[in-house]
């Protein structure tokens, strides 16, 4: 018996790698005892015991990131071990949607992973104010915000050099240009990258499936290697399903005030006299556009159909 890492997977089929060894495996009998509950039962970053042919066990995960896939009504592992999640947007084409960036990143939370935001094709930025209002706004509550081009490299040394000995993976909307900086980070690599269907604004699929890659290092030094795992584009993020409860503890300026309402942990932070959510939200510790998405997020939780579009 031997261990490999997970690089990618289709149909029942991973490709693993151990040292600088890349070899197929399918997993024993279809089933992995260790991976029940979820909708994939491996995903990359994910290190397996195998016997060179079959894939015997799954040793145990540091952290999965996964988002829940309605279809099959099950979480769908989309990286796993990972260091760092790194959610991709633009200014625009396709449009700005900070719902989204709120979503992956109460999955990150939920997932225990740092996470950092990557505004791409920041060199056809058009000034919306908004835009940039809600950007410093996720700086401000803690997350790391890197404005960067792919096309022409603006702040790609600055991000590099973040991710620099890390294992990271970037998710978000199609078209957001998730491939293009995979390219610019990999040089050598043999990659497909799309245009925005210019009809709808949004982007079309060019990633297929989530793979691991290698970032080499630097040919100056500065920056060390990293692994990036590239994740198909989507429309809309739903994260993993908790208790409408719980929600608040995953919203990064929100958890520090859980339970010091006047109405402890059974306040609903919409009404109550002495909510400090809301006292939060109006004192401007809390942007207006985040209480709202804790709202949507919280009512999805519960089943709720206030909002009919959580995008």
């Amino acid at each position: 018996m031997m261990q490999g890492m997970v690089l990618r997977g289709s149909r029942n089929v991973f490709t693993l790698r151990s040292g600088s060894e890349k070899w197929a495996c399918r997993i024993k009998g279809k089933i992995l005892k260790e991976a029940e509950g979820y909708y994939n039962p491996l995903a990359p970053g994910d290190i397996v015991e195998t016997d060179g042919e079959l894939i015997t066990g799954l040793v145990t995960r540091r952290n999965a990131f996964a988002r829940f896939n309605q279809k099959g009504q099950a979480p769908q592992l989309l990286a796993a071990n990972v260091d760092l999640v790194l959610c991709v947007t633009t200014p625009v084409s396709p449009p700005f949607r900070p719902r989204f960036l709120d979503r992956v990143l109460f999955q990150a939370c939920y997932s225990g992973v740092p996470a950092a935001l990557i505004c791409n094709k920041s060199d056809i930025a058009d000034g919306d104010l908004d835009t940039e209002e809600r950007l410093e706004d996720f700086r401000r509550i803690g997350y790391p915000v890197f404005r960067l081009s792919a096309l022409t490299g603006q702040g790609m040394e600055e991000f590099r050099s973040f991710i620099s000995g890390k294992l990271a993976v970037l998710t978000g909307q199609s078209g957001v240009g998730k491939s293009s900086l995979v390219k610019a980070l990999i040089p050598d690599l043999e990659i497909r990258t799309g245009k925005v269907n210019e009809k709808y604004d949004r982007g079309n699929h060019t990633t297929t499936l989530s793979e691991l890659l290698d970032v080499p290092e630097t040919s100056d030094g500065l920056g060390d290697e990293a692994m990036i795992i590239d994740t198909p584009g989507i429309r809309r993020f739903v994260p993993e399903r908790v208790p409408e409860e719980d929600v608040i503890f995953y919203m990064k300026e929100f958890a520090p005030l859980a339970g010091k309402c006047s109405f402890g942990l059974s306040c609903s932070h919409e009404t109550e006299p002495g909510c400090k959510i809301m006292e939060a939200v109006h004192a401007g510790v809390i942007h207006e556009e985040r209480y709202e998405s804790f709202l949507r997020i919280r009512d999805e939780m519960a089943g709720a159909a206030r909002y009919p579009d959580y995008d």
